[in-house]
């Protein structure tokens, strides 16, 4: 009797500490769970982004967006006001004239906003860009006597600039030779040679390509 009530008592243990363990590790699950759904949470826009917001900085998971109602109001909205660099750039093409002051050169708005992009120049777009005294030599200030910062074309990061922003094809193999990771896509076949269709002066040297 005594060693059956001993066996008794130890199932019973046994079976305690395997009822905690399952509860220990459904706690963690409800926890793992909680946390995603609030992660999920953090993603979503603020409660006052009410459906039929238009997308901005503040409301950047809307799928509402008008270009044109930010292009009628004067010079009423910055870059900051935009979700992504492809929203200014929508809102640049939609009125070239340019009232909001986005056009940061060469018809592209607001270059340092995130992801996506649309870097395709807007024709004919106003110009209220002006070339002072410390601007980097470029397409827009072209002027020989400038100095030439290839650091300029890489403040933005990602695919910010085109082989159109540049005068000549030697400063953008420049910024390849600078920065080898190519974040511009200033030499999408590979080969080492930025923008080859620019004009001179030349420097058609290949760049070994790589991540740094």
């Amino acid at each position: 009797m005594a060693l059956l009530s001993k066996l008794s008592r130890s199932r019973a243990i046994r079976w305690g500490v395997l009822v905690v363990a399952i509860g220990a590790v459904a706690l963690v699950v409800v926890a793992l769970t909680r946390g995603g759904s609030d992660a999920s949470a953090a993603q979503k826009d603020p409660a006052w982004c009410t459906p039929g917001t238009q997308r901005t900085a503040l409301c950047p998971h809307s799928k509402v967006f008008v270009p044109k109602d930010y292009a009628v109001h004067g010079d009423a909205f910055e870059c900051i006001n935009f979700a992504s660099q492809a929203d200014a750039q929508a809102v640049l093409r939609a009125n070239p004239t340019d009232p909001n002051h986005l056009d940061d050169g060469g018809g592209v708005a607001c270059r340092g906003l995130p992801e996506p992009r649309d870097t395709t120049p807007v024709t004919g777009a106003a110009q209220h860009f002006a070339c002072g005294p410390g601007e980097t030599r470029s397409a827009l200030c072209p002027q020989a006597k400038r100095a030439f910062d290839p650091r300029y074309f890489l403040r933005y990061g990602s695919d910010a600039y085109d082989c159109s922003d540049f005068a000549a094809q030697a400063e953008a193999q420049a910024v390849l030779r600078f920065a080898p990771s190519d974040p511009n896509h200033l030499d999408d076949d590979g080969n080492g040679v930025a923008c080859p269709n620019l004009p001179g002066p030349k420097d058609v040297k290949p760049v070994q390509r790589g991540t740094s």
